[in-house]
């Protein structure tokens, strides 16, 4: 197992500091103990480990608030940490510290279903805000893959994104207002109740800025009305240029899907295996199509996202029957990569963008890139607004493999860069893709980044060591493989 020496992690008394926050919080929501900080050494992003000295558990804004004016009296590095499904690492305590946990703040606080609001506390599973307003009519649309565990405070922290938000937008699209804990413990209000706030978009800037800006402790988040009627399609290709081609050619046509999903071979064998979807064993790749809206109109829709992908050479195109057979669909999509433990030790999730009319020419390379490192890569991804997911599988247990997925996560971005896109679309650059940033940004660029961090967040104390190449040195990071 391989190990980045900690050369800069802070040294803290952990028994004063967590007999101080026991004084804020109570003692039984103070861990300190060693098995419970493994607990907390990684996120989803696994290849990374750090462990924090303590993690203390609010139940109010008040509580927060002391926490981090405690932190800045003591000059301890701290952060605030949801479910930790994260997959960039961006909740890890690189320096050590605190992590101030959210969980037990996860109360929805009102319905406002007449205003189309709900306020949440963080700490809320992005699903139950869906579950609570249905009955209602209403939902919540940004729809992770892991809606089902990760929390509304880290969906804002990374401006989380999912399948439907091809058509309804990524997470900034649907808060209206926050509380927010500032780094130096003072509690303020961004955005506002209505949809058009006045003066500088600030809550814009909070959301996405990877937990390095504030901590949002409540949240008004926007509701959206059920559609009329869904048609959802699977479309199945024995090619996989003529999968993403399809999917260049539907969004040209002037339709906006509510979502456009592909999978390739590997996952599509892995979900089987599984599952039992019954996928065919031959295909290369397919695609899930969603329309949702009036129903007027949306057979006409489908028809025309049919012929498109016959085309294509579509081997095979299904429309799903009933809401039982899309639920079956989208679980095959939302759990393909729970699927791949079935096929692989360890896996590491990228997150690129790319223009969808590179898509072709971005597999490609990830093919010839899996080739060259003979190293099994599956991609399933948001295709309609080309945010690919390769996933790269191999043995933690090999040092020699471990580097052979970083170097080719490299090769990944870089090319995603060189044709117009970017290095990720919803997952953060945290600490994983920090060395990244240079390939987008010159050193101008990220100074004015620094500064603006630096207006909020002056000391560095919260969450140091996360998305500028210059944080990272002396991080008591680990690297395990």
């Amino acid at each position: 197992m391989a190990h980045h020496t900690p050369t800069q992690r802070v040294q803290i008394d952990v028994d004063a500091v967590t007999h101080d926050l026991a004084k804020i919080v109570g003692a039984d929501r103070v861990l300190s103990d060693d098995t419970s900080m493994m607990v907390y050494e990684t996120d989803g992003a696994t290849l990374y480990k750090s462990k924090p000295h303590v993690v203390v558990f609010p139940d109010t804004t008040a509580h927060v608030s002391q926490i981090v004016k405690y932190a800045n009296a003591k000059k301890i590095p701290f952060l605030a940490r949801g479910a930790g499904t994260g997959l960039s690492g961006g909740a890890l305590a690189g320096f050590g510290g605190i992590i101030i946990a959210m969980n037990r703040m996860n109360r929805i606080l009102k319905l406002d279903i007449e205003n189309r609001r709900a306020v949440v506390e963080p700490g809320v599973v992005n699903l139950w805000i869906t579950n609570a307003a249905t009955q209602h009519g209403y939902h919540y649309a940004p729809d992770p893959s892991s809606q089902k565990a990760c929390t509304i405070g880290g969906n804002i922290a990374e401006n989380s994104g999912g399948p439907h938000t091809l058509k309804y937008g990524v997470t900034v699209n649907h808060i209206a207002e926050m509380e927010v804990v500032l780094p130096n413990g003072e509690i303020t209000t961004v955005g506002s109740g209505g949809d058009d706030p006045i003066g500088y978009d600030v809550m814009a800037m909070l959301i996405g800025s990877e937990g390095t800006l504030g901590i949002a402790t409540t949240i008004t988040v926007k509701l959206t009305r059920n559609p009329q009627g869904y048609k959802t399609l699977l479309a199945v290709f024995h090619d996989i240029d003529d999968a993403t081609n399809s999917v260049s050619e539907i969004i040209a046509s002037g339709m906006i899907p509510a979502a456009l999903e592909m999978m390739d071979r590997l996952i599509i064998k892995a979900v089987e295996e599984a599952f039992g979807f019954g996928f065919p064993s031959d295909a290369e790749a397919v695609l899930i199509v969603e329309l949702d809206g009036l129903t007027v109109g949306m057979e006409e829709q489908a028809e025309q996202i049919v012929r498109i992908c016959k085309e294509r050479n579509a081997a095979n195109i299904q429309v799903a029957n009933s809401a039982a057979e899309r639920d079956l669909l989208w679980k095959s999509r939302k759990q393909a990569f729970g699927a791949l433990g079935r096929i692989a030790k360890s896996y590491l999730t990228q997150d690129g963008v790319v223009p969808r009319t590179k898509l072709p020419e971005v597999l490609r390379t990830v093919y010839e890139i899996s080739k060259k490192y003979d190293m099994r890569i599956a991609n399933v991804f948001h295709a309609g607004d080309g945010n690919i997911h390769p996933i790269l599988l191999f043995d933690e247990d090999d040092p020699a493999q471990e580097k052979a997925v970083l170097d080719a996560s490299g090769e990944i971005l870089k090319k995603c860069v060189d044709v117009g896109g970017t290095i990720t679309g919803e997952h953060g650059v945290g600490v994983e893709k920090m060395a990244f940033m240079t390939l987008l940004f010159t050193p101008e660029d990220l100074d004015l980044m620094l500064t603006v961090r630096s207006l909020f967040n002056p000391d560095n104390l919260l969450n140091p060591g996360k998305i500028f190449p210059s944080d990272d040195m002396g991080m008591g990071i680990q690297l395990d493989g």
